[in-house]
């Protein structure tokens, strides 16, 4: 084949190209030439600019033989290269008069349409594009209803054309002189400006009636278009503004895409569009920027990438809520019902929750407070949430934070991103479809930042009720108010908080769940759910308390009680299978069956000591499942007095152990400790479980007591446990977490907690089983603990006066602020009975 560049030359009718690119058709086979935005109409001529190569070709073979070629338009006008699936099939048979090649490979053609051709089937081809067709001769019609019609058009047509003022007189002139009806049709469908799909309707009617009944259809629509303009014209032509010519231009623009939008499915989309943008309740501001981006969208080719991105952006405005709201309903019985249903024990967060919504139904308009569930994982932090939208009436929408360290995904990137859209915010609130639903954002203690921004950051403008009210993403770029939304946040731990994010929450501690709580919760929530999730029945599985106990105990080491509602679970899994192969009508869980269905013990916690020991303290730590105890150990090496922390220490514990030492070493007369105990001997502090990283200001006291115990030779109380920071002067500070510190003594049967003074109030929700169970000892000093915990000191003799230890307990020195606990020391045997009572807490 032939590729060299084509030569500039000038070609007349009758030229013969290489018989190389040439076909031999059959009688009614002719090469086609595609119209992109145009249709040809019998007894027209029209000059073609040829550009595609295929094209010239068939052109080529058209002047081969005799110059004739089918001229048929393109269903799709923005097809370069169109394939027989693009082109109609229904043509003119047309004359190629003349072509005019210019200096480029392209060259203009003079085609004369001849008839009109229906097209049997297309052929593809390598070089050009062939038709095997059928010309439809036009027949001569003189009926009545012909020349009726033909008149009608052309008194129509002549009106037009004086009102309008649009056409050449030469083309009226030259359209009235026509007698022929159906030349005359297709010469006034050739003068008005219409759309290619309104032309190739009229090329396609081949009865001459039914043709001009159409062509005068579109005539009349010429001119109600044009009274309209008139009309238009009249009313806006008093001193026109600029305001006033705008708006002219726009209903020119309404009433002919009216008009048009029969035939062009773009232009209804975009009147729907503006239509909704109309109707959305949008705010002035955002309103005027949607209408704004619409102009851009009208004006803008469909096939532009850019167009998406737009029409992506609009949709995204009316998606999003504006005006639609739910109506609250606050009765505070049926909310205390619903919580109660829904949920076991939590007094005190339930009582918070019902005072807000007793402040929601006095001042509706109110600023919602930012409540902060903070607990371990389990305990029912974000089903609260669910409970409150429930008792509202409000949708439920859930937003997980953990993990997000990006500020893109609270309000994401700007438009100019490939693949931007809103953050999760506004993604939610398109989901919620209300501009007041329930917002839970989980795990907020979870989040992270990093060289992509902090997204706690992003969600001070998000929460703060200064600021919410026009919040702002960086996607849509116009305000959006989210203050009518309830935000309730849930955390396990507030010391990965930010400080600033902090400060705008009211925080609400949910502590861990009892033994008792859990029984209680496993007998009324968990058991009959897990039934009906496996098709059990109580008539098929029962479950003894004392087996629930015993799962609890030895099967689940949690706060909360998802463990155990996977362990009962489990066990439900083997019944339903063993009632399913027949072997088992009923099934009765007791203790000693627990393990044929569970398998051995799964939790094991740190246990109680059994006896009193030297150099063995009992401190509790804060952890997800709700505390747990931690001894210390503390052995005394002769060495030089070089000091050894094992057990993933973090700096702070290792300054606590500093700080026990330097508090022994100002004390060694008053203790009984050799005064150069820190020369000759190496001090080895560890904690168990070295595996796990282990830090905090809490283990200050146990330390210590285990250090003089070590130190001293006294024996430590094996059923106490203690916690709190020391200070260079032995002074007891306050800690965190007290109440799951309490819990983890409670679980472990310790008698005596002892706690720093100032956390007493953090005990007032404790539950009745466990101040009865505990003795909770409130301290200032080392001077209160060391004689509850040690045993007394071992008689010296050789001890001069002056070295005596003071061994006279503090509680009964005469001072007002001194614990009221015992007279003096006195350290019990593991079989000693405790009676259970709370001390000092007056």
């Amino acid at each position: 084949m032939d590729t060299s560049p084509r030569q500039p030359r000038r070609a007349t009718r009758g030229r013969r190209p290489n018989r190389a690119h040439s076909y031999n058709f059959g009688p009614h086979e002719l090469p086609v030439s595609p119209l992109r935005n145009s249709v040809l109409l019998p007894n027209t001529v029209m000059p073609l600019y040829i550009e595609q190569e295929k094209t010239r070709r068939a052109i080529d073979a058209a002047l081969d033989r005799e110059g004739l070629v089918l001229v048929v338009a393109q269903s799709h006008e923005m097809v370069e290269v169109p394939d027989p699936s693009d082109l109609y099939l229904m043509g003119v048979e047309a004359q190629v008069e003349r072509t005019f090649i210019g200096p480029d490979p392209a060259y203009s053609v003079m085609i004369r349409a001849l008839r009109r051709a229906r097209v049997v089937r297309y052929t593809d081809y390598a070089m050009y594009l062939t038709a095997e067709i059928e010309p439809i001769a036009e027949i001569e019609d003189a009926s009545p209803l012909a020349l009726a019609r033909m008149r009608i058009v052309r008194e129509h047509f002549e009106l037009a054309s004086k009102a309008t003022g649009r056409y050449m007189e030469e083309a009226v002139s030259t359209v009235m002189g026509i007698s022929d009806p159906g030349a005359l049709a297709d010469a006034v469908s050739m003068t008005l400006d219409l759309s290619l799909h309104a032309r190739q309707s009229i090329l396609e009617t081949l009865t001459i009636p039914e043709r001009l009944e159409l062509v005068d259809g579109l005539v009349l629509k010429e001119m109600q278009v044009q009274q309209i303009e008139s009309k238009l014209q009249q009313n806006v032509q008093v001193e026109m503004d600029r305001s006033q010519k705008e708006y002219y231009l726009r209903e020119q623009i309404k009433i002919i895409q009216k008009e048009l939008a029969e035939h062009d499915p773009g232009l209804r989309d975009g009147m729907d569009l503006r239509e909704r943008i109309e109707t959305a309740g949008m705010p002035d501001e955002v309103r005027t920027r949607a209408l704004r981006e619409m102009e851009r969208l009208d004006a803008m080719n469909t096939m532009a990438p850019e167009y998406t991105v737009l029409r992506t952006y609009v949709d995204w405005l009316l998606a999003l809520p504006w005006t639609t709201a739910t109506t609250d309903r606050i009765d505070l019985d049926d909310a205390q019902r619903i919580l109660d249903n829904h949920h076991f024990g939590l007094t005190k967060a339930k009582e918070r929750l019902i005072e807000f919504l007793a402040v929601r139904k006095l001042a509706p308009a109110s600023r919602s407070p930012i409540l902060c569930f903070v607990g371990p994982p389990g305990v029912g932090k974000t089903s609260l949430g669910r409970s409150i939208a429930e008792a509202l009436g409000r949708k439920f929408m859930r937003v997980s934070l953990g993990g997000v360290r990006d500020e893109a995904e609270i309000r994401d990137h700007r438009r100019t991103y490939v693949g931007a859209m809103p953050g999760r915010i506004l993604q939610t609130m398109r989901q919620a479809g209300t501009v007041n639903p329930l917002f839970v954002l989980d795990e907020i203690d979870k989040l992270a930042s990093d060289y992509r921004g902090d997204p706690a950051a992003a969600l001070l403008e998000v929460l703060d009720p200064e600021q919410n009210s026009t919040f702002s993403d960086h996607y849509l770029e116009v305000p959006y108010d989210l203050s009518k939304i309830i935000f309730i946040l849930t955390a396990n731990t507030l010391q990965t908080v930010p400080p600033a994010l902090l400060d705008r929450m009211e925080v609400i501690e949910l502590p861990g769940y009892t033994e008792e709580e859990k029984l209680h919760i496993a007998q009324k929530f968990l058991v009959p759910r897990q039934l009906t999730d496996h098709g059990l029945t109580p008539a098929r599985l029962e479950f003894r308390d004392d087996a629930l106990r015993h799962i609890i105990r030895d099967y689940t080491y949690e706060a909360g009680v998802r463990n155990l509602e996977r362990e009962l679970s489990g066990v439900m899994r083997k019944v339903a299978r063993r009632v399913v192969e027949g072997k088992r009508a009923k099934v009765s869980i007791t203790p000693p069956r627990v393990s044929g269905y569970l398998g051995p013990q799964k939790a094991f916690g740190h246990e109680a000591e059994t006896l009193d020991q030297i150099g063995v303290a009992m401190g509790v730590a804060w952890t997800a499942a709700g505390g747990d105890l931690t001894p210390i150990e503390i052995a005394i090496l002769e060495g030089k007095g070089s000091l050894q922390l094992t057990g993933q220490l973090g700096e702070v514990l290792r300054e606590s152990a500093q700080a026990a030492i330097s508090y022994t070493r100002g004390r060694v007369r008053e203790l009984g400790i050799s005064p150069t105990f820190y020369e000759k001997n190496d001090i080895h502090m560890h904690l168990a479980m070295g595996g796990v990283k282990k830090d905090g200001p809490s283990a200050g006291v146990p330390i210590a007591v285990a250090l003089i115990s070590a130190l001293s030779g006294r024996a430590v109380r094996h059923d106490t446990a203690m916690t709190g920071e020391i200070t260079l002067r032995g002074r007891v500070l306050p800690v965190g977490g007290l109440k799951e510190k309490a819990y983890a003594a409670y679980r472990a049967g310790l008698k005596q907690f002892l706690l720093p003074r100032k956390n007493l109030h953090d005990l007032d929700d404790l539950p009745s089983e466990i101040t009865d169970a505990l003795r909770l000892i409130p301290v200032d000093s080392l001077d209160d603990v060391l004689p509850l915990v040690l045993a007394a000191p071992p008689r010296c003799t050789e001890a001069t006066e002056h070295d005596a230890p003071n061994t006279t307990p503090p509680a009964a020195r005469a001072t007002d602020d001194a614990p009221r606990v015992v007279d003096k020391p006195n350290p019990v045997t593991p079989h000693e009975p405790q009676r259970p009572l709370v001390v000092g807490l007056n």
